[in-house]
């Protein structure tokens, strides 16, 4: 129940802790699974003091147990182990501490381990963040890379000497975490976090070496796989050796086998890509090469053509063509002049022969009254009238009888 206080009637501290004892009291015995982190078994102690830590969140909590119980699992059971612990939660009101009395400690085996990875795997794949659709491609060459790993680790100079030995010029902004024990996930997912933030970082490289299925479990942790689906950044996974596969490869946007694979595929080869270049060089110089020399055939073909070869021949022709029309035409118009003339000749011969002028020039007159009438007939003309005759050369009066 909610408890009624205010500043002229505050609760003293051990009634507070008093309560809360009581309340916790009523919590009851719980199964608790979490991850060893500290054990201390004091010679001739009859109690054993142990730390269970939460993997996945930075919280732990003490653990006390008879010596007799953890004797039970003392063969198997180690610092870094994980456990579950079946204890009652206890209240140690003079500190003000919250602590486990556990009954009975069992090592969580292979097998159930598997099991939880393959039902959160399920989970996991069931909200997408496997898919392949979120895979985003590396940078061809990119100009600063992330690197998680262990301090001085075989992972750490891997990938290092084998990047550089690829790409001299590459750069590294590295990040040395714990990669086993109770820190590894919260230390690696917070590594990553930072390297997402950067900008100038193109792509993260998480790293570890081989180990046991225990030494791989921070990177199946839900909290990291995560933190890694929420990048930006893409991140290549190269935990462990080829048959390890913890789900932090399937959830990265590229699964390396090795460290040493994972600095192959995060860098091009400079050696490679020199013979790429000169190889691209080479096809491209033969394909101008063929070009030009079609184009050189085409030319020479083109240019032995006769229209190449005589230019002017086209023009030559035409103009003997024209001179030959021309001709033609001259020839026509003289004849049809000709023709024309003979005709105009001919009928003014006629003419002049059907004329009245040559009729009188044969000897021949024309007899015309006073008013120009021709006179035609005798009966025109009366007796004394007189009338005026036309010859060749000119005309006389003439009066009949």
């Amino acid at each position: 129940m909610a408890l009624t206080t205010s500043p002229e009637a505050p609760l003293p501290v051990g009634e507070v802790s008093r309560l809360i004892g009581g309340w916790i009291d009523r919590l009851g015995a719980v199964w608790v699974e979490g991850q060893i982190t500290q054990l201390s078994r004091r010679p001739g102690a009859g109690v054993v003091f142990l730390t269970l830590r939460d993997p996945s969140y930075d919280i732990s909590v003490g653990v006390t147990c008879y010596r007799q119980v953890f004797d039970a699992v003392a063969d198997v059971v180690s610092e870094g182990a994980r456990v579950l612990v079946h204890a009652k939660p206890e209240w140690y009101a003079p500190r003000g501490q919250l602590s486990l009395r556990a009954a009975e400690i069992r090592p969580v085996g292979m097998g159930e381990l598997l099991v939880r990875l393959e039902q959160l795997r399920k989970s996991l794949a069931a909200e997408g963040l496997f898919a392949a659709e979120r895979k985003r491609p590396l940078p061809f060459l990119p100009q600063l890379i992330g690197l998680v790993c262990g301090r001085a680790s075989a992972a750490e100079r891997d990938v290092l000497e084998n990047a550089r030995r690829r790409w001299p010029a590459v750069r590294f902004e590295v990040r040395n975490t714990a990669v086993q024990g109770v820190n590894a996930v919260a230390q690696v997912a917070e590594a990553v976090r930072e390297l997402d933030a950067l900008d100038e970082v193109d792509v993260i490289v998480v790293a570890r070496g081989g180990g046991s299925v225990e030494d791989l479990l921070p990177f199946s942790d839900e909290q990291l796989i995560r933190t890694v689906a929420a990048c930006r950044t893409p991140v290549v996974s190269a935990i462990g050796h080829e048959p390890d596969s913890p789900l932090l490869d399937l959830v990265a946007d590229v699964r390396a086998s090795t460290p040493t694979d994972a600095a192959k595929r995060v860098v091009p080869d400079v050696g490679e890509e020199l013979d790429r270049v000169r190889v691209l060089r080479e096809r491209a110089l033969r394909t101008v090469r063929a070009l030009v020399e079609r184009e050189e055939r085409g030319l020479a073909h083109a240019l032995a053509r006769p229209v190449m070869e005589r230019p002017q021949r086209m023009v030559d022709e035409r103009d003997a063509e024209v001179t030959a029309l021309a001709d033609r035409g001259r020839r026509v118009l003289r004849h049809l002049l000709d023709r024309a003339d003979s005709e105009l000749s001919h009928t003014l011969a006629r003419v002049v022969a059907l004329s009245p002028a040559a009729t009188l020039g044969r000897g021949y007159a024309v007899l015309q009254r006073e008013d120009g009438a021709v006179v035609r007939s005798p009966r025109q003309v009366t007796a004394g009238e007189v009338l005026r005759a036309r010859v060749a050369e000119g005309e006389f009066p003439v009066r009949p009888d």
